[in-house]
């Protein structure tokens, strides 16, 4: 019996798949728990439309994020931070820092997590940072340190 999975089934398939399974199997476990239902051609037209739909939204933001990595690419980011004579800060600047600078200069939103330091920034000067913007796809721009000015 060809079911449609609705939910990851070990042994089956991922949810959206179309799984050839016993009957016994479909019709006294797959079924009444809700995880499979069984597969005609209105099922199997709707699941494959909704893969599609699926690969579309990926692509759409696969391209959107290529667009704001180059456009990120020419930004120089500046964050203030207390320091002392030397330029030595005190504390790190952070990924944290980094994207509020980032959404209060320029108005994009990078998650904190996805900005990468190689090294920590302890210092005042300029810095090269990345952040992961999708798969595959990085952004390099530059983060300014300044010495807040009390």
């Amino acid at each position: 019996m060809k079911v449609l999975l609705k939910k990851d089934v070990h042994g089956c398939g991922k949810e959206g798949d179309i799984a050839n399974v016993s009957d016994g199997y479909a019709n006294n476990f797959l079924i009444p728990k809700g995880l499979a239902v069984p597969a005609d051609e209105r099922t199997i037209n709707a699941a494959n439309i909704k893969k599609q739909a699926q690969k579309h939204r990926i692509e759409v933001q696969r391209k959107n994020a290529k667009a704001l990595a180059a456009d990120m690419s020419k930004l120089s980011v500046k964050v203030y931070a207390k320091s002392g004579d030397n330029g030595r800060l005190f504390g790190a600047i952070t990924g944290k820092e980094i994207s509020a600078a980032l959404k209060e200069q320029f108005d994009i939103d990078c998650d904190k997590k996805k900005i990468r330091i190689d090294e920590p920034i302890k210092q005042c000067g300029v810095y090269t940072v990345g952040a992961h913007m999708f798969e595959q796809t990085d952004a390099t721009f530059k983060v300014e340190v300044l010495p807040l000015v009390q």
